[in-house]
């Protein structure tokens, strides 16, 4: 799901929704658990987050080498 989409399903603006997201991000990185934020996609992203998700990813600490690979373990270990 894109985060237009979504913003639009909760009929929220994507300011709103990016702020939310980069608070989820903040808890998730401080309880150790997946990154949810991974699951949404960037309008021009290939499927990967928008380049916002790994900003934040960046400032949190976490510096994937391979930003692929990282969205696609984090959303296959959210699907366990």
């Amino acid at each position: 799901m894109t985060y237009g989409a979504l913003a639009r399903d909760l009929g929220w603006r994507v300011a709103d929704l990016t702020a939310a997201l980069e608070r989820l991000m903040e808890e998730d990185a401080a309880a150790g658990r997946p990154q949810r934020a991974a699951l949404l996609e960037g309008r021009l992203s290939n499927g990967l987050p928008a380049p916002g998700f790994f900003l934040k990813l960046a400032e949190l600490g976490l510096t994937p080498a391979d930003p692929a690979a990282f969205v696609a373990e984090t959303r296959a270990a959210l699907q366990r």
